[in-house]
């Protein structure tokens, strides 16, 4: 039986696979598969790995703590590594005020723990979101998340006291007058907002397609927040960690979130993720209220300790903002050649190229997922998203060798061309 047939006899298919490479090692941006084919990968595990696969740092820092111990639960025998990062986030996450931290495991797991804060410090247990947001797959992100397929579909009623709100994407139509006009309006015939516990949002959708939250929208949700005593989250699980060319996509905007919900690049490939927030908000529930079993594992704690050092060290802020600039510079290029191209977009190294049909005008699926096949046949691994599913994001490690981003943008140059003359 071959791998493929193997997973298929083996694996429920609802765990989707975007490609049916088998991973055998990986390098920096490179992974090379069973069968010894190289591919340079412009996924990371989904924004998880910023400073690439197998840093040395982060690997080092790994096996030093496998010496020591890898499971205590910090619940009941705690560590200092645990209490260490968490003053360093606590520090780092924007916002001029006193920070606590708690470590889980997952994105999803971050945010249902940031609504249950939420919950608890208003005494509230409405939560607003925006449509095309993700937030996970447990059920609370499920019921967060502004996008049907595949994510709700066969899975009975949400949770309840949740609303959405378009978020503004001009290119579709939504200005952020209009954003903000819909609120007001869910406020009028759907919920008080004195009923409100929270409005969460990505700074920069990611699944939803790499839409960056306009800062006078930020402005005004915090004021609209401030106003009726509402708490901000800013989901940074796909934005966080230099990826948009500072340390949070919420640094670029001039207000804070009461809580901040990481994961995915916070430990370089070692599940970790964590809440930060407001101390008096993040103090909020009781003893034993917060917390899990696996919760701030010592080994993700310690990757986490060195990728924070990577990005400090190596300046990825800095190298995210240059490679995002190389990138929208090629791509920019090949408007007149690819007609296709309807949006180039993205802070830093959060990058998006969106498709529409060149003669419709209307969001090409089709294209978007053409190029990711063409290209990976040449060896590079793309990965789509967006309602529409015609969005290119484009997610490679921040600590890609020149030599390898060049090679990637002559294989993406190509990869368009043929799409597009194949029209």
């Amino acid at each position: 039986m071959t791998l493929t047939e193997r997973k298929n006899a083996a694996i429920s298919r609802g765990v989707g696979m975007t490609t049916q490479i088998y991973a055998d090692r990986a390098e920096n941006a490179e992974i090379w598969d069973k069968e010894g084919h190289r591919y340079i990968d412009f996924a990371s595990g989904i924004a998880v790995v910023n400073t690439g696969h197998r840093h040395p740092r982060v690997i080092a820092a790994v096996k030093e703590q496998l010496d020591r111990f890898t499971h205590t639960c910090h619940q009941v025998v705690p560590y200092e590594s645990y209490v260490h990062l968490a003053e360093r986030l606590n520090a780092i996450v924007p916002g001029d005020f006193a920070k606590k931290t708690i470590f889980v495991t997952t994105g999803a797991e971050a945010v249902e723990n940031a609504v249950k804060i939420a919950r608890a410090a208003t005494g509230r247990s409405a939560v607003i979101a925006f449509s095309g947001g993700f937030h996970g797959r447990t059920f609370m992100g499920m019921a967060l998340t502004g996008k049907v397929a595949p994510y709700k579909i066969g899975f009975g009623s949400m949770p309840g006291d949740v609303f959405h709100a378009p978020f503004p994407v001009p290119l579709h139509g939504v200005t952020v007058e209009q954003s903000l006009a819909a609120l007001k309006k869910l406020f009028a015939a759907d919920v008080d907002p004195q009923r409100v516990a929270a409005i969460i949002l990505e700074p920069v959708q990611g699944e939803g397609g790499f839409y960056p939250a306009p800062a006078a929208f930020m402005k005004a949700l915090r004021d609209i927040c401030d106003q009726h005593g509402i708490l901000l989250i800013a989901d940074e699980v796909q934005t966080g960690f230099a990826r948009t060319g500072k340390m949070f996509a919420m640094d670029h905007h001039e207000v804070a979130a009461d809580l901040v919900t990481m994961a995915k690049s916070l430990a370089g490939g070692f599940p970790l993720a964590a809440v930060t927030g407001r101390a008096e908000i993040m103090d909020a529930p009781g003893p034993g209220g917060l917390g899990g079993t696996y919760g701030g594992n010592p080994l993700g704690v310690a990757a986490a300790h060195a990728v924070l050092d990577v990005i400090t060290d190596e300046g990825l802020c800095d190298r995210a903002n240059q490679l995002g600039s190389r990138l929208k510079q090629r791509l920019e290029s090949l408007r007149d050649k690819v007609p296709e191209i309807a949006d180039i977009r993205g802070p830093g190294f959060m990058n998006a190229v969106e498709f529409n049909d060149a003669t419709t005008k209307l969001p090409s699926a089709d294209f978007a997922n053409k190029v990711r096949l063409i290209a990976l046949d040449k060896g590079l691994i793309l990965l789509t998203c967006g309602v529409y599913g015609n969005v290119i994001r484009f997610l490679s490690p921040i600590t890609i060798q020149d030599s390898v981003f060049s090679e990637a943008l002559d294989i993406l140059e190509a990869s368009l061309l043929e799409a597009s003359a194949g029209r």
